[in-house]
């Protein structure tokens, strides 16, 4: 098997919004109490973040890989076509994560 998604986020301009939306669709009961009220839904170990773009723009959806490896899976990003956006960064305590854009500039995560 490859490498698992681990965590899959949504955002856009109203994120509370989007967090009733996603809540009522999918029986989700988000976790609110973070940074900016971003809600977290967690289902064993995969994870949904929903919440308010940073930037106040429309947003995405980013799904997040994990990798064994992660500089030498950035390495494989570049070698075949694709960009680093966000090179490994730690966000939170023990959570380091990347960003990097397919040939076709669809922005993906690495964790």
């Amino acid at each position: 098997m490859g490498a698992k998604i681990v965590h899959v986020e949504v955002t856009g301009k109203d994120g509370t919004r989007l967090q009733k939306f996603y809540s009522d669709v999918f029986g989700w009961t988000l976790d609110t109490n973070n940074p900016g009220g971003y809600g977290m839904e967690r289902q064993g170990d995969m994870t949904a973040g929903i919440g308010a773009a940073n930037d106040g723009g429309p947003g995405n959806v980013t799904f997040y890989v994990s990798a064994d490896d992660p500089k030498a899976t950035l390495a494989k990003v570049e070698a075949n076509g694709g960009k680093v956006i966000m090179p490994l960064t730690e966000v939170a305590p023990q959570t380091t994560i990347a960003l990097f854009a397919d040939p076709e500039g669809h922005i993906v995560g690495l964790m």
